[in-house]
């Protein structure tokens, strides 16, 4: 029987400095979309997924992140005398267990690879997910809980892929399709960050994997590729090399690339007109603006 995928790593290591000045002192991660922070919609979608225990691979001045899990009982007492129920299950549900969450220190930005690499030893000899906040999913059944069904059926690894632009593949790490079954596509290979005219296709990796343990053993070995970095795509690849089965998944979904200032923008306002209780305010401001743009034209 296939074992469960039960343990997911998240790398949230990394300094946001796109987002500089916000991020000198609020760690990426917990800026928020509306009012939840990018990692609780990373832990929601994991959640759903079935993951019982959870890896963050930070670093130094991470430590808001930390404290967004643990409990508040000060602040959950007021909200109890206060009466207000609601709110004080909303709290709630950004507690995380004790045990059920651990933090390890990658000490050098040495890449994708290096940071899953870090984790290896809470991992020992299972499947485990992959999580970039980043990337931010909104779908009815979440991506990673699509993943995981799959995974049932298919073992090997597996990452979330979707359909991008030619010009814009060499943005991503790009998979070489051997055969498409729809949903699904098996794979000869992965190119990270191809020049446009050596893109061996138009379908990306994003932020969701579901790997083997093999690729941990590989990465123990893997040396700097693009970017002078150790690439996780480099080590799914070998998985290809050795024989082993590597699955792309065309998720059910839209992906914000919420790493960006644009689609951090535009997953803000996507999540807001999804909300019954900002829907009308926020579309008729939108409608206003876009009134007032045309008619300044």
């Amino acid at each position: 029987m296939r074992k469960k995928v039960t343990k997911a790593i998240f790398p949230v290591a990394g300094l946001g400095t796109r987002f500089l000045p916000a991020t000198k002192s609020v760690p990426k991660e917990i800026m928020t979309l509306v009012d939840r922070p990018l990692v609780q919609y990373a832990i929601d979608e994991a959640r759903e997924a079935g993951i019982k225990e959870f890896i963050f691979v930070t670093s130094r001045g991470k430590g808001a992140l930390e404290d967004y899990f643990d409990h508040a009982p000060q602040l959950e007492r007021e909200l109890r005398q206060k009466n207000k129920i609601e709110l004080l299950e909303t709290l709630k549900s950004t507690n995380m267990d004790s045990g059920a969450i651990a933090y390890i220190r990658q000490h050098r930005a040495l890449g994708l690879g290096h940071a899953v690499w870090c984790a290896h030893r809470l991992i020992a000899n299972e499947p485990f997910a992959v999580i970039l906040p980043d990337d931010v999913i909104a779908a009815e059944e979440s991506c990673l809980k699509q993943m995981v069904d799959a995974y049932q059926e298919t073992g090997g690894s597996m990452v979330a892929a979707m359909e991008v632009p030619k010009e814009k593949a060499s943005a991503y790490g790009v998979l070489d399709v051997k055969e498409d079954m729809g949903s699904l596509v098996s794979v000869n290979g992965m190119v990270e960050k191809p020049p446009v005219d050596e893109a061996p296709s138009n379908l990306a990796v994003i932020g969701r994997y579901i790997l083997s343990p093999n690729v941990l053993r590989t990465l123990n070995k893997q040396k700097s590729g693009a970017g002078g970095e150790i690439q996780l795509t480099d080590a799914i690849a070998k998985e290809i090399e050795q024989g082993n089965d590597v699955y792309g998944f065309r998720f059910r979904g839209q992906r914000f690339d919420c790493g960006s200032k644009a689609g951090f923008l535009q997953a803000t306002v996507a999540f807001a007109l999804a909300r019954d209780d900002l829907r009308d305010e926020l579309s008729g401001y939108l409608r206003e603006m876009l009134a007032a743009d045309q008619a300044a034209q």
